[in-house]
C-alpha cells in the first residue's frame, strides 16, 4: 500500500491550482452575468421605413464628399417638382456652402450625417454627440433651419448612438431601399432596384456624388409615380407623436 505524502511544494501546487480555478470560475459567471444583462436590454433600432397607408415614400441623398453632381440633381427634382432630404457631412458643408444654401432654397430638407464621417459606434457617447452637434450648427448657420434627422455614417450603429441622437430631440434615420448608385451599376439597374423594393412608407438611399445617380433620376421618380406612389420629404413621411421601432425598423406611432 502506497502512502500520499503531501510535501511544501505539494501543497503550494494544489493551492495554486484551487486559486486558478476559482478565477476561472468568477469569471465566467462574470461574462455569463454580463452576456444576461446584455440580452435583457431592448435593441434600439433606428428608423428604415415609416408604416404609412397613404402611398408616400421619400427619395434621400448623402453628401460627403464631392459636389459635382449637385446641380444637376436639384435641377432634376424641380423639372419633376419632387423635393428631397440631403443628409450632409459637416467637412462637406464647409466645402460647399453654396450648395448647402441652393439645396434650402430650392425646397429641400437638410438632415445631419455628422461631422466628419466616422463610425461613430467606435467613439464615446461624448464625441458622438461632439459629431452631431458640430454638423448641426455648421448647417443651422448657413440655413438658419437646424436638422431634425440624423443618418449614421455607413448606416452604423448601436445602441448608445440611437439614444444619443434620440436624447437630442432628433430621429435616426436609415433606408429599405438602397439603390446602390455607390457601386456604379448602369441607370437601368438602378432603376430596377429600387422600383422592385419599394413600398408604401419607404426610405430610398442614394448618393450626390455617385457616377449614374443622375442619369438613372428621372427614369427612377417616374417609375415610382407609375407605381401610385407620392414622393415627399423623410420628415412629411414620418408621423408626429410617441413613436417605437419594431424589429425590422419600421416606424410606428405607440398610439
Amino acid at each position: 500500500m502506497k502512502l500520499l505524502i503531501l510535501t511544501k511544494r505539494s501543497l503550494i501546487s494544489i493551492g495554486f491550482c484551487f486559486l486558478i480555478g476559482a478565477l476561472a470560475a468568477t469569471v465566467a459567471i462574470t461574462s455569463t452575468v454580463k452576456a444576461v444583462q446584455t440580452a435583457a436590454q431592448p435593441k434600439e433600432n433606428p428608423i428604415y421605413r415609416v408604416e404609412s397607408h397613404d402611398n408616400r415614400i421619400a427619395i434621400s441623398f448623402d453628401a460627403a464628399w464631392g459636389d459635382e453632381q449637385t446641380e444637376q440633381l436639384l435641377d432634376i427634382l424641380d423639372e419633376n417638382n419632387v423635393k428631397a432630404t440631403f443628409f450632409l457631412v459637416g467637412d462637406w458643408v464647409d466645402k460647399y456652402p453654396d450648395d448647402v444654401k441652393e439645396i434650402a432654397q430650392r425646397g429641400h430638407d437638410i438632415g445631419n450625417h455628422s461631422d466628419t464621417h466616422p463610425h461613430l459606434p467606435q467613439l464615446s457617447n461624448e464625441s458622438a454627440t461632439k459629431e452631431i452637434q458640430c454638423c448641426n450648427e455648421k448647417i443651422e448657420a448657413l440655413t438658419g433651419h437646424t436638422p431634425t434627422l440624423f443618418r449614421p455614417p455607413y448606416g452604423d450603429y448601436n445602441n448608445d448612438l440611437v439614444k444619443t441622437v434620440k436624447s437630442l430631440g432628433m430621429y435616426c434615420i436609415q433606408w429599405d431601399v438602397d439603390s446602390l448608385d455607390w457601386k456604379d451599376p448602369t441607370p437601368e439597374q438602378m432603376c430596377k432596384t429600387v422600383l422592385d423594393k419599394v413600398t408604401d412608407g419607404s426610405i430610398v438611399l442614394m448618393h450626390n456624388g455617385a457616377k449614374n445617380t443622375p442619369a438613372a433620376l428621372p427614369d427612377i421618380i417616374k417609375g415610382i409615380q407609375d407605381k401610385g406612389f407620392e414622393i415627399v420629404l423623410i420628415k412629411d413621411l414620418i408621423p408626429e407623436g410617441e413613436y417605437y421601432t419594431d424589429v425590422q425598423g419600421e416606424m410606428h406611432l405607440s398610439n
